[in-house]
C-alpha cells in the first residue's frame, strides 16, 4: 500500500511540475508588422517597438520615467561648451553572432548613420556631427559643429544603435545587435521571435523568449486577449472594450501617456494649403474633443501645438485652434481661393481610420471635400513620408521631443518657414536650461500661429496584460516594447 502511495505521489508531482514552474515566455500583441528589422534604416515606430532595447542598444537608453540612463556607454561627459562628448564604454560586451564591441562599432554605427549614403530615418540627430574618434578601445569622441547639450539624448534613440560592420547589412531580415535577447525568426505576415542571450553583457532577463504577434484588427487583437492566444497588447487598438477587460480579474490594463503627438499633418508646398488662412480654417473646422470620444473612446490630450502635455515646457495653445465652423467659413472666404477636393491619406492605425472618418465629415460642414485613401504602412511610408504625395494626413509622430521636425528641409509637410528653421538652430546652440525652455515656448507658440498642421491630441498608451505580467512599461518615453524587466509573478 505504502509502495502505491508513494507512486502516486510521484505520478502527481510530475503533472503538477510544469503547471507550477515559473513562465518564462510571453506572446505581445501589435497592430503593425514592421516592414524591416533594422531601426537604423526605416521610420515605422513598428521596428523599435520589437527591436528597440531588447535586440539592439545605443550609447545610452530612455528609462521608463523618460530620463537618459547609461546604455553601451557607461558613463559620459560634455567638454568645450557641449560641443565635444566623449563616451566611456562598457567592457566585455559582445555582439550575438560573437563579435565583440569596442569603439570602432561607435565609429562606423555613428559615421554610417551621418553618410551620403545613409538611410536613416532620423539623418537629422547626426548631421552636425563634425567627427567621431576611437580614443582608445573603451573611449569615444565625439565632436559636433556646435554646441548641443541634448547630444546624450539623441544617442537614446532606436535610429542611433550600435550596429557590427560586419553584420549590418542583413540587419534587415537578420538582425544582430549586443542586447538582452537576439532574433530567432520572422514569419512574415503573422510573427517574429526573439530568445534570450545568453552572453549578454548585463542583468540578464526573466524572460527566455518573446514572441510579437501581428493582429491589425481591433475586434481581433479582444478576441486574441480573450481567448489567450496573447499575453499581453502594450498598444492596445480596440479601447472601446477596455471597460470590459478591466471589469474581467484575468486582465489588468495599463494607461499612460505617450511620446505621440497625432496630428492633420498638411502638405504646405500645395496650394492651396500654402496659405495660412486656408490651413488656419481646417484647424478651426477640428473638434478635437469630438475625434477623442469618436476614434479613441476618451483616451487622449487635446494638444494645440506640437508638443507633449506632460513635458514641463507645455503651454497650452487650444484656445488658438479651437473648434469654430463660423470662423473655419470666415477664413476660407478671406483667403479668396477655391480649395479642390483634397485627399485624404489614412495609414493603418484606428485613430488615423477612425479619426479619418470624423475628419472629413468636420471639414465637410464649412465647405472642404476631402478623398480618402485607406494606405497599408508601406505604402505610406513610400508615397506620403517620403514622396510628400498628399494633401493631408493623420498620423502620430511618436519620436520623443520631436519639434524640430518642422524645421527640417524637404519633410514630408515642407513646412519650411525660414524663422522656424532659425529658432531651432538657436535652441540647438542653448545649453542654458533656462533658455532652451524658453526657446521651447516660443517654437510652440509659432507653430500654433502658422498652422502647419491640425493638432489633434496626444497619443494615449492604453495597453492590457495577463495580471500575472509585471514590468511593461506604462507610459512610452519612445516607441519600444524594453522586455528587460518583465516578468511573470506567478
Amino acid at each position: 500500500m505504502l509502495r502505491n502511495h508513494l507512486a502516486i505521489a510521484a505520478v502527481l508531482a510530475c503533472l503538477a511540475g510544469p503547471a507550477l514552474a515559473q513562465q518564462d515566455s510571453i506572446r505581445l500583441g501589435m497592430v503593425l508588422e514592421p516592414p524591416t528589422l533594422d531601426p537604423t534604416g526605416g521610420a515605422a515606430a513598428a521596428i523599435d517597438e520589437i527591436v528597440h532595447a531588447n535586440l539592439f542598444e545605443g550609447l545610452t537608453r530612455f528609462a521608463p520615467d523618460g530620463s537618459i540612463q547609461p546604455g553601451l556607454a557607461e558613463s559620459w561627459e560634455a567638454k568645450d561648451g557641449g560641443r565635444v562628448h566623449e563616451f566611456r564604454l562598457r567592457t566585455g560586451v559582445s555582439f550575438h553572432d560573437g563579435a565583440g564591441f569596442d569603439a570602432q562599432d561607435v565609429v562606423f554605427s555613428l559615421d554610417r548613420a551621418r553618410g551620403e549614403e545613409s538611410t536613416n530615418a532620423q539623418k537629422a540627430l547626426f548631421e552636425d556631427i563634425e567627427s567621431v574618434e576611437a580614443v582608445a578601445p573603451d573611449l569615444v569622441r565625439v565632436t559636433l559643429k556646435g554646441p548641443d547639450g541634448n547630444f546624450p539624448w539623441k544617442m537614446a534613440w532606436g535610429d542611433a544603435v550600435i550596429v557590427d560592420p560586419a553584420s549590418a547589412a542583413g540587419n534587415a531580415t537578420n538582425p544582430v545587435g549586443t542586447g538582452p535577447f537576439r532574433f530567432s525568426e520572422w514569419t512574415q505576415g503573422d510573427h517574429v521571435t526573439l530568445t534570450r542571450f545568453d552572453g549578454y553583457w548585463g542583468e540578464k532577463p526573466a524572460l527566455a523568449s518573446a514572441t510579437f504577434r501581428f493582429i491589425a484588427d481591433p475586434t481581433a487583437a479582444f478576441a486574441a486577449m480573450m481567448a489567450g492566444d496573447v499575453d499581453a497588447f502594450p498598444n492596445y487598438p480596440a479601447p472601446e472594450t477596455l471597460p470590459q477587460l478591466q471589469a474581467d480579474p484575468r486582465f489588468k490594463v495599463i494607461v499612460g501617456t505617450t511620446e505621440g503627438e497625432t496630428i492633420l499633418s498638411m502638405n504646405n508646398a500645395n496650394p492651396p494649403l500654402d496659405n495660412v488662412k486656408v490651413r488656419a480654417a481646417i484647424a478651426h473646422a477640428i473638434d478635437r474633443q469630438a475625434i477623442i470620444d469618436g476614434a479613441m473612446f476618451g483616451y487622449g490630450t487635446p494638444i494645440g501645438s506640437h508638443f507633449a502635455p506632460h513635458h514641463p515646457d507645455y503651454v497650452d495653445l487650444t484656445a488658438q485652434s479651437a473648434y469654430d465652423p463660423e470662423r473655419a467659413r470666415a477664413l476660407l472666404a478671406e483667403a479668396g481661393v477655391s480649395v479642390p477636393k483634397l485627399r485624404l491619406a489614412l495609414p493603418p492605425p484606428p485613430y488615423a481610420r477612425r479619426g479619418g472618418e470624423i475628419v472629413a465629415a468636420q471639414l465637410r460642414d464649412v465647405g472642404i471635400e476631402t478623398e480618402i485613401t485607406n494606405m497599408e504602412w508601406a505604402q505610406w511610408l513610400e508615397s506620403v513620408f517620403k514622396g510628400g504625395d498628399f494633401d493631408l494626413t493623420i498620423v502620430s509622430h511618436t519620436e520623443p521631443l520631436d519639434i524640430d521636425i518642422y524645421g527640417r528641409q524637404d519633410y514630408y509637410f515642407h513646412y519650411d518657414r525660414p524663422e522656424f528653421v532659425a529658432l531651432m538652430q538657436q535652441l540647438k546652440a542653448t545649453i542654458d536650461p533656462t533658455q532652451r525652455s524658453a526657446l521651447l515656448v516660443q517654437a510652440q507658440e509659432m507653430l500654433a500661429a502658422d498652422h502647419p498642421a491640425a493638432f489633434l491630441f496626444q497619443l494615449a498608451k492604453t495597453g492590457v496584460a495577463d495580471a500575472r505580467i509585471e514590468g511593461l512599461w506604462e507610459n512610452a518615453p519612445t516607441p519600444a516594447n524594453d522586455l528587460t524587466q518583465v516578468r511573470w509573478t506567478e
